[in-house]
């Protein structure tokens, strides 16, 4: 059983400089599963058709368009060019949408894309990912799969890592840890790597019998069976899905502690999260989890939405949109066989 992308949409914010990490990563994956690529820009500069008919007429407008999605597709095209895409189908498309993660997310439902890499920014000293708010958005708003690729380190039979909440302490979706433990295990077998579940839990707190009495402090014994439930629940999860239980880690703790601290000891690649979308409010108090948690963590990181999550962004529309669908350019090797895409400056529809 393992994942047969079909197309993979490669988001690419700065187009100054490539995003290698991301490209080398989804170059990988697209080559174990034979699918297609697309190199995504959403053009945040304004559009010139919202001058249209007030100061500029239809051509200029048609002209001023293909202008920039001339220059935009041409860099995008040099980053199809890279080595690492030889052999694979790829596409490179820019739209004006705003804001970025509403463009990315509009370009995934349209392209029916299995998969979206999002092409980060990453600290000067250290080079530590940062997650803007764009990538926030996308991680909220987005149905697909989206990998942040962490790591320089290539794939190479990849440790997994899928991190589960069978107890639902943060009012998860029942069917979301089935779905991690499958995306995490499909993974692990594309990439002839392993596949790790991973739980953290709380201890078990004092009980106060009344305000102002002491606490009645429960006995060692009921700790010890309170981790065998947590065990065993974690166990059975993994068990339905091929997992053996020595690839099991139950830790007491916090979760972004305890992930982060597997995640080094096992040396893993990728870490297989999920996430809900939530109001403002329980935002505000489940956040910073979530943030320390992708924080902390040194390697890749894949968010999975639960199944059947509709997204509010698909019911709204793209201002414009310059695709650069259709002919394939012919490479100027004939061993490194991109498909490269041409221009077109119509409309959104």
């Amino acid at each position: 059983m393992t994942t047969q992308f079909r197309r993979i949409l490669v988001a690419v914010g700065d187009l100054r400089h490539a995003p290698k990490n991301e490209l080398r990563k989804a170059a990988a994956l697209a080559r174990r599963s034979g699918a297609d690529l697309e190199l995504f820009h959403a053009i945040t500069e304004p559009d010139p058709g919202r001058r249209y008919p007030e100061t500029l007429g239809a051509k200029a407008v048609a002209a001023q368009r293909f202008r920039a999605a001339t220059r935009k597709g041409q860099r995008l095209q040099q980053m199809a060019r890279d080595p690492v895409f030889r052999g694979l189908t790829v596409r490179c498309t820019a739209s004006w949408d705003f804001p970025p993660h509403e463009a990315i997310v509009r370009r995934a439902h349209a392209t029916n894309a299995d998969l979206v890499v999002a092409a980060t920014r990453h600290h000067r000293l250290g080079a530590r990912l940062i997650l803007t708010n764009n990538d926030w958005e996308l991680i909220r708003q987005c149905p697909v799969p989206v990998l942040f690729a962490k790591s320089r380190r290539p794939y190479k039979n990849p440790v997994v890592i899928a991190a589960v909440d069978p107890f639902h302490a943060h009012a998860r979706p029942a069917d979301l840890d089935t779905r991690l433990v499958d995306t995490g295990g499909r993974f692990a077998k594309l990439l002839r790597g392993s596949l790790h579940v991973f739980h953290a839990y709380m201890p078990l707190m004092s009980v106060e019998p009344m305000p102002g009495a002491p606490p009645i402090m429960l006995p060692p014994e009921a700790e010890e069976a309170h981790r065998e439930v947590i065990t065993h629940t974690v166990e059975d999860l993994a068990t339905a899905a091929g997992v053996p239980s020595r690839r099991c880690h139950v830790c007491m703790g916090g979760v972004a502690e305890e992930l982060a601290a597997t995640a080094r000891r096992l040396d893993a690649d990728l870490v297989v999260m999920g996430a809900v979308s939530r109001s403002a409010l329980a935002r505000l108090f489940i956040g910073s989890a979530a943030e320390r948690v992708l924080d902390r963590l040194s390697c890749d990181v894949l968010v999975v939405k639960p199944r059947g999550f509709k997204s509010k962004v698909l019911s709204r529309r793209a201002v414009a949109v310059t695709g650069l669908p259709g002919a394939a350019r012919k490479p100027a090797s004939p061993q490194y066989k991109p498909k490269l895409s041409q221009i077109d400056t119509r409309p959104a529809l």
